[in-house]
């Protein structure tokens, strides 16, 4: 394992270029446990650029809880890599004591007991504060929006994303790019792209008919800030008609388009950028093997897969950082730009710890404004967990969260198997605590979540789980194209994650019976979020909410239907 020593002095000897964190200093603040907001906020400005990154937010406007995943696996080249350390490891390798507000923030350990120390994080009021901090140092800031930004909530769903659309403009984004806003359906991102007062920023972002880029969203845009001309360039998700309904935004193509990337460096160094940089949704491993790919830029402000890095990672010349999700964290880049070369950086992951970020008085008003006719649904409580069960998704294979998911589309829908999407989105619950609807809804909403009830053979079904499996286990990031692994009820297996597709599964088991799944058989499956636009069936959040009625109390077991290999 890496140190963060041995980091800086490779990244230092390798290149140039100097780079340094502010991580460490909160870290040893947070093993004292008496962390500040003038701590949080402490950085000493440095050269004379600086970026400020917020990336996969999902709707959520007010301080939640947030669990960071206990599996994360790196396959191929990326194993043992960050960001594919979690727990025990991932403190050892920065340093980060145990039990400190940075393990609570940072790792999954103990995590129900530190939510009861340390509070909740993020809230978009927070957020500003600590903006507006970064802005009374360097008012010309860049504050750049990583997407995923317009989905995930109650609210976000009831107004097709314009709460988020309000409160974002009130933080004044210089740029943002995409991933779920499309599955608004195209007519509606259109209209709120058109609105925007900041650039709608893709530029592999194409028309489908032609194959050219879209008129609406603009490849780069350049901007003027310490008297340095930087160019920032957007990368939407790359796989939208893949892991959404491409039925709702049929004008639209994407792909990684990495050639047309190298050429709108080029063309933006042509132009006189004296700093490039991208504002990316492609995930961090694509963004690692994209950095290996197309010379020429400076910093990959990354996106997708919610990863929380304290310390940039560096592929060649190129500055890759992670900044979360759930409006967690915020990152700051001070960038050393001299002669039209970075020459150095630095670089703060702000965890966004709602208890000690006093909020901006402004947009908590602004947020309680979108939040006020919703007020009653949102509020009403619908169930609790138990004094030992943990409510979480996140993780490669299952989190609690689509456990009871699954659990509500098998006795709702009467079936025997249950599948839910491998999404990453979507807050914790603590032991004992209330499960409301907005709650509900924050791990099920989207404009496709009808919950569906079919029949699948079994060779079916093995079919569906080698594909997706493919999707997050190849060795090739750039065939990476999913969430995490489809989440299954009613069904184990066992997966090699080493193996190729179509053999990484194998012994499927239908729980109820112990009997092996037989390929011919068929089988009754319920499901939610498919890309088919002719799905029948409720709501996921009406299945899910009645079945927590009906239980009243939660209560999570280990899930171990699913052994996992080749780790």
């Amino acid at each position: 394992m890496i140190s963060r020593r041995d980091f800086l002095q490779v990244s230092m000897a390798a290149s140039a270029m100097v780079g340094a964190s502010g991580f460490g200093n909160w870290s040893r603040l947070a093993a004292q446990q008496s962390l500040t907001q003038d701590q949080l906020l402490q950085f000493d400005t440095y050269g004379n650029v600086s970026l400020i990154h917020v990336t996969d937010i999902h709707g959520q406007l007010n301080p939640i809880y947030f669990r960071e995943p206990s599996v994360n696996l790196g396959i191929g080249a990326a194993n043992g890599q960050m960001p594919h350390i979690t727990g025990a490891d991932f403190r050892k390798a920065y340093g980060i004591a145990d039990g400190s507000p940075s393990a609570y923030a940072l790792t999954y350990d103990d995590f129900s007991a530190l939510a009861q120390s340390y509070g909740r994080v993020g809230g978009l009021d927070r957020v500003s504060t600590v903006i507006n901090s970064i802005r009374a140092e360097r008012p010309d800031a860049l504050l750049l929006d990583g997407g995923d930004t317009w989905h995930g909530s109650y609210t976000c769903y009831k107004t097709e994303g314009q709460d988020m659309v309000n409160v974002m403009n009130a933080l004044k984004p210089d740029a943002m790019t995409f991933h779920w806003e499309f599955t608004l359906g195209s007519e509606r991102v259109n209209q709120i792209v058109e609105e925007l007062p900041f650039v709608a920023l893709g530029q592999n972002i194409f028309d489908a008919e032609w194959d050219e880029p879209a008129e609406l969203f603009k490849p780069y845009k350049f901007y003027e800030t310490g008297g340095v001309k930087v160019a920032v360039i957007g990368q939407a998700f790359p796989y939208m008609p893949i892991a959404n309904p491409g039925w709702m935004f049929p004008e639209y193509s994407f792909g990684i388009r990495d050639e047309n990337m190298q050429k709108m460096v080029d063309e933006v160094r042509a132009k006189g950028a004296e700093c490039v940089v991208v504002l990316s949704h492609n995930g961090f491993d694509v963004d690692k093997k994209m950095a290996g790919i197309v010379s020429g830029i400076d910093v990959i402000l990354s996106g997708h897969t919610h990863d929380a890095l304290p310390e940039p990672v560096l592929v060649g010349q190129t500055v890759i950082v992670a900044s979360g999700s759930n409006g967690k964290f915020v990152s700051r880049v001070d960038l050393d730009i001299r002669d039209g070369k970075m020459m150095g950086y630095k670089h703060k992951l702000i965890p966004i710890f709602a208890d000690v970020i006093a909020p901006d008085a402004t947009v908590t008003k602004l947020i309680e404004e979108q939040r006020a006719p919703y007020s009653a649904d949102l509020e009403e409580v619908i169930g609790h967990t138990d004094d030992d069960s943990l409510l979480y998704r996140r993780g490669n294979f299952n989190g609690t969260w689509d456990d009871l998911i699954c659990d509500a589309l098998m006795s709702e829908r009467e079936a025997d198997i249950a599948m839910s999407p491998g999404v990453r989105w979507g807050p914790s619950i603590l032991p004992g605590q209330a499960i409301t609807r907005e709650d509900i809804f924050n791990v099920t909403s989207m404009s496709y979540g009808k919950a569906y009830r079919t029949e699948m053979t079994g060779e079916f079904i093995h079919v569906i789980l080698e594909d997706v499996a493919d999707n997050l286990f190849n060795p090739d990031p750039y065939y990476q194209q999913g969430g995490d692994m489809v989440r299954v009820g009613g069904l184990g297996y066992r997966i090699d994650v080493t193996k190729p597709q179509g053999d990484r599964i194998t012994e499927m088991t239908l729980l109820k019976t112990g009997e092996k799944i037989d390929p011919s058989k068929t089988y009754t499956v319920a499901g939610w979020a498919s890309v088919n636009e002719d799905t029948e069936g409720p709501q996921i959040w009406d299945v899910v909410e009645n079945h927590i009625k009906k239980l009243g109390t939660i209560s999570t077991v280990p899930n171990t239907s699913v052994q996992v290999e080749g780790i």
